[in-house]
């Protein structure tokens, strides 16, 4: 298809001088009904909610396209340096509500609804939520991009618009089952496809070397086999300032040829199977790379956001400075959100030098000021390695770009350190072995000017251990950036109630100054606020205990203590745990051992890998647990246990306000940060964790007396296992050993011999990485803690309004401040912000300090 512009500026008429939107009750109105009537062609007749939401949807987008439009116009005419977040996932969940409330328009739209009989909360429910990520990777980004957004800060998210999104997760029978998340069954009023922007990906083919104009050597790619990367913008609202920041989602899309000879000799499936083989790149998020059809394609994801990006970036810089490209690193910077995009830093090199025609020395320093990346992990086996020969197969140019970036790298840790082989060899681009494997890890950090862990435990692991040869290399390149949450969404809009009293005691500042919540403090000590957040926390465990009973058709009390753990199931998180406490639990209520108990709600939710037959097991494991413990009469109360199914973002904005204790259990040295941590701290729920991930941070924000405190250290874990005796440790423990026993004797698989077996040899074994046994006692001890510290309500209470009034570091707004000042260095860019909007919403200015 070919895209026209308009001939001459003179001859194009002002299209975008519309006067402004009209943001009151009627102005909504009126254009919501006229969307529903004209634009989706409804009338009365029309029984299907799904287009009122659409017509309110497409009215609130509309406001935001204005401010969208001035936000780029300003960005434009600053010239100012911009960064972009090249990200895998985004797990931005629903939009309708997080625009009506970043907009400040809540009251407004619900008088508009209210005229025409609708209600807010009834038309926000029948949005899909946009699951482009699989947990807590995604939803930081999402985060981030809020954040940005809030603090006028250019910045760009570029992503992946996956057809399917992170799959459905049904329980049948225990065992999770997958179904497709076709998210986009219905459209999506939140995108704006820009075939304008669209760029060629290059896959296959061969390297060609030839002497240009001038007789220098030089290299192309030819022969390939190209898709198109289709852009769909995605509006991201700051909050109340009239800056509307963009995210773009590429869809792979065939060109335009196709196989005329298969054509006409009448094969037409055979004609347009490039089409479809283009079309796959894009279809599902995350394929599971176990087999070598998902290693190729997961390659092909990262190489086709990588790409896209990178070509779009040089477009946009082209239209404004030509081709010149001496002030491009001073202009640009790319965050790669861990290692998925880290094959960026060899396309920018490719784009460099066969596009640009620039010498290796001039392309490397570009590319080594622009490139910045973050690491989320402290598991070797997720810092992604691809076969080489796949490599050669799919990205046959780029593979000959890192061989030439290793052999330089070599080069200078061989003159760092003369004749150190086994460090050559360990710091290779290149793993050798009977196949060899690209590092990218590796090739990231070598690309790099920055590389940040996110959280202090998880930052200094990172130099101590799985890149320590990189640190003492590069010491100036390491730094730490503590994860945060956004409150706009996890405290402000998700928790109402909250929002209303917190504000209604230190004003709304919160909102965009997170540390205001210290405020609170002293009312922590009121025992009529603590009767006000009581009451709150009680409402908000009951539209919990609702959602577990449609979802999960469990009755949960909300008197009992909100005992919950919700996040992607993995060994390292320790479900495990978990549920061996439950059935710890459920054998003290069968021997009678109830003295001064306290009735609790143990909620477990979150999704196995399709391809993780070990987390599949566990979530089996719960829901038998969960069927038995529900089922006993002797039980009743006292105990009931729920697994939620199809764990997402917006079920998590009715969880965390309801949960009263938020278990953080991974084997410490595993976790590199965690969010949901701080999303259940934010809103008064107490910590139960080991000393992993930002749970360090959050106890020292919130004081050792209000966490609940288990397990062994990071360090402690290293030392242990050389010499870890799960068996004498089981032997030793009476408590540890009746559950074992009761796992053992099939107490909890009547009917289904065996098949726990897998997990209890993995809690036996000796070589048992997450250490499972040897935290239960640890921990056991910690829950009695916990179940005592319930029974004291006003004690609760007070721990839970600290918790909530300590949260102030772990905003977002404070970790991109950190990334601007420390890696980005860009500008705050407003958007000509009317002055009395700006003191209605922004009675304090959330950037006291210029970053750049």
């Amino acid at each position: 298809m070919n895209f026209k512009r308009f001939k001459n500026k003179a001859t194009c008429p002002e299209l975008t001088d519309a006067p402004p939107l009209g943001m009151d009750a009627d102005s909504l109105g009126d254009d919501f009904r006229s969307y529903y009537t004209y634009n989706l062609g409804r009338d009365r007749n029309c029984r299907l909610t799904h287009y009122a939401y659409e017509a309110l949807a497409l009215t609130v987008r509309d406001r935001l396209m204005e401010r969208w439009k001035n936000t780029r116009y300003a960005y434009e005419e600053s010239d100012c340096k911009r960064a972009y977040y090249l990200s895998l996932e985004f797990l931005m969940g629903r939009s309708l509500g997080n625009a009506v409330h970043n907009l400040g328009i809540e009251k407004e739209v619900a008088d508009a609804l209210h005229e025409v009989y609708l209600d807010m909360e009834e038309l926000a429910d029948i949005e899909p939520d946009a699951g482009l990520g699989n947990g807590g990777l995604g939803r930081l980004a999402a985060c981030f991009l809020d954040s940005c957004a809030t603090l006028q800060l250019p910045v760009m998210g570029y992503g992946i618009r996956y057809e399917y999104g992170m799959f459905r997760q049904h329980i049948k029978n225990g065992y999770q089952i997958e179904e497709p998340d076709h998210w986009l069954a219905s459209s999506n009023c939140w995108e704006l496809e820009r075939p304008e922007y669209r760029q060629r990906i290059k896959f296959g083919g061969r390297s060609e070397f030839y002497n240009d104009a001038s007789g220098k050597l030089r290299v192309r790619w030819v022969d390939t086999r190209d898709v198109l990367a289709m852009p769909y913008d995605v509006p991201i609202p700051g909050y109340r300032n009239e800056t509307v920041n963009t995210l773009r989602l590429w869809k792979a899309v065939a060109t335009e040829e196709f196989d005329l000879d298969e054509f006409n000799s009448g094969d037409y499936a055979g004609s347009v199977a490039a089409k479809n083989e283009a079309e796959k790149i894009t279809m599902v998020l995350y394929p599971n790379d176990a087999s070598e059809n998902g290693k190729d394609l997961r390659l092909r994801q990262q190489y086709f956001l990588a790409s896209a990006s990178l070509q779009d970036v040089f477009e946009r810089w082209a239209g404004v400075k030509g081709k010149h490209l001496k002030e491009f690193a001073e202009k640009n910077c790319f965050q790669l959100n861990d290692t998925h995009p880290s094959i960026a830093v060899a396309e920018l090199m490719r784009l460099l030098l066969d596009r640009h025609g620039l010498e290796w020395k001039d392309a490397w320093d570009i590319t080594q000021q622009t490139m910045a990346y973050t690491n989320h992990t402290l598991l070797p086996e997720a810092l992604e390695k691809w076969p080489v020969r796949l490599f050669q197969t799919v990205l046959p140019r780029l593979l000959d770009i890192i061989y030439e970036i290793n052999a330089r790298f070599l080069s200078q840790v061989a003159q760092r350190w003369p004749g150190d082989q086994e460090r050559q060899r360990r710091m290779s681009l290149i793993e050798e072995g009977p196949e060899p494997q690209v590092r990218m890890a590796y090739l990231a950090i070598v690309g790099s000017f920055s590389v940040n862990g996110v959280a202090e435990l998880h930052s200094q692991l990172l130099r101590e251990g799985l890149f320590r040869d990189f640190y003492e290399l590069w010491p100036e390149k390491f730094n730490n950036k503590t994860n945060g949450v956004t409150q706009r969404r996890w405290l402000a809009y998700a928790n109402p109630g909250l929002n209303q009293l917190i504000s209604s005691k230190i004003g709304n500042g919160w909102v965009t100054e997170l540390d205001q919540l210290s405020r609170l403090k002293p009312l922590a000590e009121n025992p009529e606020f603590r009767d006000e957040w009581q009451r709150v926390k009680y409402n908000n465990k009951q539209r919990l205990a609702q959602l577990v009973k449609d979802e999960c058709k469990v009755t949960f009390n909300p008197e009992a203590l909100f005992d919950v753990q919700v996040k992607r199931i993995h060994e390292y998180k320790r479900q495990l745990l978990n549920v061996l406490h439950v059935i710890h639990l459920y054998d003290r209520i069968k021997r009678d051992d109830v003295a001064d108990w306290t009735p609790r709600c143990v909620l477990i939710g979150g999704k196995a890998a399709p391809g993780y037959q070990m987390a599949k097991l566990i979530i089996k494991l719960i829901s038998n647990v969960s069927i038995m413990v529900n089922n006993d009469p002797q039980v009743g109360d006292l105990l009931k246990v729920a697994f939620f199914p199809n764990y997402r973002v917006s079920a998590m904005e009715v969880i965390a306000p309801g949960a009263d204790l938020s278990e953080q259990i991974s084997t410490a040295g595993k976790e590199a940060s965690g969010t949901g941590n701080m999303k259940f701290m934010l809103n008064g729920a107490l910590t139960i964790g080991t000393l992993d991930g930002a749970n360090i941070e959050i106890r020292e924000e919130v004081g050792a007396d209000n966490f609940f405190l288990f397990g062994l250290t990071a360090a402690e874990v290293e030392a242990l296992r050389p010499h870890y005796d799960p068996s004498g440790i089981i032997a030793g423990n009476e408590d540890l050993q009746r559950v074992m026993n009761l796992l053992k004797h099939g107490h909890f698989n009547q009917f289904e011999a065996g098949i726990f077996d897998p997990l209890i040899a993995a809690i036996e074994s000796p070589y048992d990485p997450w250490l499972t046994a040897a935290d239960f006692a640890s921990y056991v001890t910690a829950q009695q803690q916990v179940a005592s510290a319930y029974r004291d309500r006003a004690g609760w209470t007070r721990m839970s309004i600290l918790n909530t009034a300590s949260g102030g570091k772990f905003s977002t707004d404070r970790t991109m401040r950190e990334y601007n000042r420390e890696i980005w260095r860009l500008p705050k860019i407003a958007n000509g912000v009317d002055a009395e909007l700006d003191r209605k919403f922004h009675p304090e200015s959330i950037l006291d300090a210029p970053v750049s």
